[in-house]
């Protein structure tokens, strides 16, 4: 499965903390509107990312709840049937929460940094970098810490789990 250190935190200053995203990025900002549809599966987490009538990815992943640099692992199907595809699973498991966000996507290397707006919650930051097959993290772990320092976000900004706990209280993984 594919692996990521992953950081998210509360946006301090949003205005500020885009402009340094941008200045510090390898590729201009991407828009993207997404709407994640989470399931209730026996374990991890399983969600259903559509991003337009035609096009969306089923995310399946792993990762600790904890306000610091955590491993995710993950796997991703992309699907060109989203709205038939969340039939199928509401049926089979039940939908467990729906998340609405506006996400900027930049990226500095091999890290994704998403500026998310997220419905209900308001601003947040993202990072992920992504590890080699064998890589142990400790490498990513220093890339996303050294994002952090330079996009200004403090460890007191750090959130412990995802959206959808802040969104709807405590979620069972």
């Amino acid at each position: 499965m594919p692996r990521n250190i992953e950081i998210k935190a509360r946006a301090r200053n949003l205005q500020q903390q885009t402009e340094t995203a941008y200045r510090i990025s390898d590729t201009p900002p991407k828009l993207i509107e997404q709407e994640d549809v989470f399931f209730h599966v026996p374990k991890g987490r399983l969600k259903l990312r559509i991003l337009a009538a035609a096009s969306g990815e089923l995310i399946l992943y792993h990762r600790p709840d904890q306000a610091a640099p955590k491993m995710s692992t993950y796997s991703i199907a992309p699907t060109n049937k989203p709205y038939q595809l969340k039939e199928v699973l509401e049926g089979a498991y039940g939908i467990k929460a729906v998340i609405r966000k506006t996400r900027e996507l930049c990226t500095v290397g091999r890290t994704r940094i998403h500026l998310d707006h997220v419905e209900g919650l308001g601003d947040f930051l993202e990072l992920e970098t992504v590890l080699a097959d064998n890589e142990q993290p400790e490498q990513a772990e220093q890339e996303a810490k050294r994002l952090m320092c330079e996009l200004g976000i403090k460890e007191a900004d750090l959130i412990e789990g995802g959206y959808v706990d802040l969104l709807y209280g405590r979620a069972p993984s």
